[in-house]
């Protein structure tokens, strides 16, 4: 590109909005014009009003800047990167997309609007689409476009070459969730240290509908949702990043599990294609060890943001199982976001 694209961070200071900062200070297509947070750190410099809790360089070079206020009046670009909590974007994310920003969110608040992209960009490009009835609806010059939740976006990568091949019919996963999952300071360590904790607030449902709109399919200006039955068991667990998931699938045809392994590896979805600066070049990492994925040897490949297939075996009660990783805060937050709106980009959403 000949000249970057002005972009705004809301929420800078907290978890996800650092890895935005940090993905974005060398972003080829985008460059950062406002750093946004609540009003109690705005005026302050960045480094003064956050505690820096990133590998690399601090504050990705930008502790100098002065925060504002989240306001569209203030920090208005054509491009917002979202990390607001979901109460605050409910209020705050509509008025940058009034205002002509496209608002591409990290939050839950309007994920499951008919009218709202829910979007991976190697999963689902063509609900990019939605957009048009949104601004026709909401008489709106930019938009909003989310992410899912992290676990959903992790399974989904795994399932979607699965579903365009064969068809997915059932599906049973269990979690064993990071605890960067929880934001900052998150679940206290008393209690999760040597421990496993079996119950997210929300998280299960999250995954089961979230999944469901994902391999819809897009119609006549909406997504109808996708047949299948999704069952999700969440699990809190002492890892830093990385979300581990043991699935078992039932697909049409009951394919063998060197099918499904053949389909997986040859997945090259449009991102891929099309060469966005941030899709991994192989969107699934597929491991021949039985004692592959780990978190400590694997999550952190392709900047975090490919996934993590192992163990694909027979399964006695759905077909096929599989063990599989990703990387939570940056595949399913931050890195997510940023791969959304490369490709609104190259689609002319921007």
């Amino acid at each position: 590109m000949s000249e970057k694209i002005q972009v705004a961070v809301l929420g800078a200071t907290g978890v996800v909005g650092q890895r935005f900062v940090r993905r974005l200070a060398e972003h080829p297509w985008f460059q950062i014009a406002h750093l946004a947070a609540s009003g109690r750190s705005a005026g302050k410099r960045y480094s003064e009003a956050c505690e820096w809790r990133l590998d690399g360089e601090p504050y990705a070079g930008l502790g100098h800047c002065v925060l504002e206020d989240a306001d569209p009046a203030l920090a208005i670009a054509p491009v917002v990167f979202s990390a607001l909590d979901t109460e605050v974007a409910r209020e705050l994310e509509p008025a940058y997309a009034r205002a002509g920003a496209l608002v591409f969110s990290n939050a839950a608040a309007f994920r499951m609007e008919e009218d709202v992209p829910l979007l991976v960009p190697e999963v689902n490009p063509e609900h990019l689409a939605l957009l048009a009835g949104q601004r026709a609806r909401r008489g709106w010059s930019g938009g909003i476009l989310t992410n899912p939740n992290c676990t959903t976006t992790v399974l989904v990568l795994a399932l979607a070459p699965l579903h365009a091949a064969f068809g997915v019919e059932a599906v049973l996963m269990t979690s064993m969730q990071a605890a960067s999952g929880a934001g900052y300071p998150g679940v206290s360590s008393l209690d999760l240290m040597g421990n496993v904790i079996p119950f997210i607030k929300g998280e299960e449902s999250k995954v089961e509908i979230e999944t469901a709109k994902l391999l819809g399919r897009f119609r006549d200006g909406r997504v109808e949702d996708a047949l299948l039955a999704v069952s999700a068991l969440c699990h809190r667990v002492p890892v830093l990043d990385g979300h581990t998931e043991a699935v078992s699938v039932r697909l049409k045809g009951n394919p063998s599990p060197e099918q499904v392994r053949e389909v997986l590896d040859a997945w090259r979805p449009e991102p891929q294609r099309l060469g966005l600066p941030s899709a991994p070049p192989v969107p699934i990492r597929l491991h021949e060890a039985e004692n592959r994925p780990q978190v400590r040897r694997d999550v952190e490949q392709d900047a975090g943001m490919s996934i993590h297939v192992g163990r694909i075996r027979r399964c006695p009660v759905l077909g096929v199982k599989f063990s599989l990783l990703g990387h939570n805060t940056e595949r399913g937050a931050a890195g997510g976001s940023v791969l959304n709106a490369e490709l609104a980009l190259s689609q002319g959403w921007v």
